[in-house]
């Protein structure tokens, strides 16, 4: 039977995220669950790379949801693009989502995503890092892709699963992390947590 955990150890499952994608990942799993926007700070110290910072930010994330629901199963999650060690995350416009495309264009990046599962009596976190490379990108591939309008709310500016996939020489790693929430990883989690799927 389907549930949360044969000792009855939470009330519900949480995502802590309003994230489409994530939302759509999560629902694939059959599970009932509700989402929650975490409201938390997303500033780190300077200094952290990539991989540290989303590390942090997803944990702050799954325990500002949990502090409202101290008797449920949260997921926290949060995902970065890193090149050559520096983040990049959402871009605010049009202008710096072209800026940020190019800048990666013909080269290889990180992307890193962390998942973190907090509940009564449980607390894990890890990390998973994929490796994009884009094709070198003419201007007026730059222009046209911007132009689709994908780029909004997305770190590095593309959706992988959308028609950014045409972006992408070479995808090293888990699709579901790239797209928000690494969905190997995170049933491994629920598992350690207790919780079962069929």
């Amino acid at each position: 039977m389907t549930g949360l955990d044969s000792g009855g150890r939470y009330s519900e499952l949480v995502l802590a995220s309003t994230s489409p994608a994530r939302h759509a990942l999560l629902t694939g799993l059959g599970l009932p669950f509700r989402c929650e926007a975490p409201g938390v700070d997303e500033t780190v110290p300077p200094g952290m790379t990539p991989a540290q910072a989303v590390g942090i930010l997803a944990e702050r994330k799954a325990r500002a949801v949990w502090t409202r629901f101290p008797h449920a199963l949260v997921i926290g999650s949060d995902q970065l693009v890193g090149l050559e060690g520096r983040a990049l995350g959402k871009a605010p416009d049009a202008k710096a989502a072209r800026a940020q495309l190019q800048s990666m264009a013909g080269r290889t990046h990180e992307i890193c995503t962390a998942v973190c599962v907090v509940g009564p009596g449980f607390l894990s976190s890890e990390v998973e890092v994929a490796r994009l490379t884009l094709w070198p990108l003419t201007e007026t591939e730059l222009d046209g892709y911007v132009a689709t309008g994908e780029w909004q709310g997305c770190a590095g500016s593309y959706r992988v699963e959308g028609r950014g996939q045409a972006l992408f020489k070479e995808i090293q790693g888990d699709r579901t992390g790239i797209q928000g929430l690494p969905m190997t990883l995170l049933v491994r989690l629920l598992r350690e947590a207790g919780v079962t799927f069929f």
